[in-house]
């Protein structure tokens, strides 16, 4: 980058040990968190931000949630790990209380995102060859161009960011990829009677919070069950009240025959994914042929409950709908010319820069740093702001005022 970004001896102290021991597969904003508390985070100097990125939606529910951490602590001292090659006391009452929280027969617990998404891919799959009759070794699976369902070889095969699959290969085949919020291409592509599953997310996060037209997932369920295909919806991000609902889906009031959960499942506690389907889908799976060491540990289990009942009993979702708006309403009033566009659903939101310096978005982020709001950029011009479901309208007029200021650095 141009810019030159200046840090305390004490901030450059952790920014080079992690330089020199560990991998270079990220390159952070210049700030070194030290401790997190709603939604604020303070630098290793005792610098306090907002915290506008929320690890990518996992601490939906604010950080350190004093619900969630008792929770933890409480099953910690008493058991953590079994293995699921045991019965543990945990994992029953979780799975009761999740399938019952989003009406669905059974979960599969996994741990990080991707996990989940593997799971969820395999799952149609088992569903397309044992129960829709797709001939052996001739299922696909349709999904979006500008996705991101994670980071494994199977899951980049069928990415369309370069910087995802270069080098990489060689891929994963059984995909068809088509444009996002495009229903004439999922029609033509829904007539290939192979197709299993259509994998999407909602709203694109990582392609900077695109917002699909009205209706789209609408039409994409009723699509879907004419041709016999299961409609798989990608809610690690968007879901968990992030966008103003429990579920992005819930907007157009469809439910899709598999759901894949993470992120905030664990309040930003450890790492926690669920994938939940009725029987006819998840029973194909058997004993042996799908699993993890982690998932559905009681650990986990334990704190899922606390996740998932702190946002209803806390009406997150209706804040996250509430703020989110209000948010929208003063980026697009302070008319900036450096912001081209403002989308998003309740708290997941993202501007788009408009300038002519190619590094203009992580040069605003650095400012934004400097004045005590942290954000990253995301595919060179957007920028994603998604604070804790928890902040108050007076916080979000802070944190415009921090935004106005540091847009000048663009002047």
């Amino acid at each position: 980058m141009n810019q030159t970004i200046s840090t305390s001896a004490l901030s450059e102290k952790f920014i080079q040990r992690e330089e020199k021991y560990g991998a270079h597969n990220y390159h952070p904003i210049p700030v070194v968190i030290a401790r997190g508390k709603g939604v604020h985070v303070w630098d290793v100097e005792g610098k306090q931000y907002f915290d506008f990125l929320s690890g990518y939606s996992a601490v939906n529910q604010g950080h350190c949630h004093p619900t969630i951490l008792a929770a933890f602590m409480e099953q910690a001292q008493k058991l953590t790990l079994t293995s699921r090659a045991f019965y543990n006391d945990c994992l029953g009452e979780y799975e009761e209380y999740i399938t019952r929280y989003f009406g669905y027969d059974k979960v599969l617990p996994m741990n990080t995102g991707v996990e989940a998404v593997e799971t969820a891919i395999k799952l149609a799959r088992k569903w397309g060859y044992q129960v829709k009759g797709i001939p052996e070794n001739k299922g696909k699976i349709i999904v979006c161009s500008d996705n991101f369902h994670g980071r494994t070889l199977n899951v980049i095969s069928f990415s369309t960011d370069p910087t995802a699959t270069g080098n990489y290969g060689p891929f994963m085949p059984g995909y068809e990829v088509i444009p996002y919020n495009d229903i004439p291409a999922l029609q033509q592509a829904l007539q290939d009677k192979n197709v299993a599953g259509f994998l999407v997310e909602p709203i694109q996060g990582e392609a900077g919070v695109v917002v699909p037209n009205s209706g789209y997932l609408h039409q994409v369920a009723s699509l879907c069950k004419d041709a016999n295909v299961l409609f798989i919806a990608d809610e690690i991000q968007t879901g968990l009240a992030r966008t103003g609902k429990m579920l992005a889906c819930d907007y157009e009031e469809v439910r899709p025959d598999i759901l894949i959960l993470g992120k905030a499942l664990s309040g930003g506690t450890m790492p926690i994914s669920a994938v939940l389907a009725d029987d006819d889908i998840m029973l194909t799976i058997q004993p042996g042929q799908h699993g993890s060491t982690y998932g559905g540990n009681p650990l986990a289990a334990k704190v899922a409950i606390a996740s998932l009942q702190v946002l209803k009993d806390e009406r997150m979702a209706e804040n996250a709908m509430e703020q989110g708006a209000y948010l929208r309403a003063q980026l697009e009033a302070l008319n900036s010319p450096h912001i081209q566009l403002v989308r998003g659903k309740g708290l997941f939101n993202a501007i788009v820069i408009h300038h002519a310096e190619q590094d203009a978005a992580w040069k605003l982020c650095v400012a934004m740093k400097d004045n005590g709001l942290l954000a990253k950029p995301t595919h060179g011009d957007k920028i994603r702001f998604s604070p804790p479901l928890l902040i108050t309208r007076a916080q979000v007029d802070e944190c415009v005022s921090i935004i106005q200021h540091s847009l000048s650095v663009l002047d």
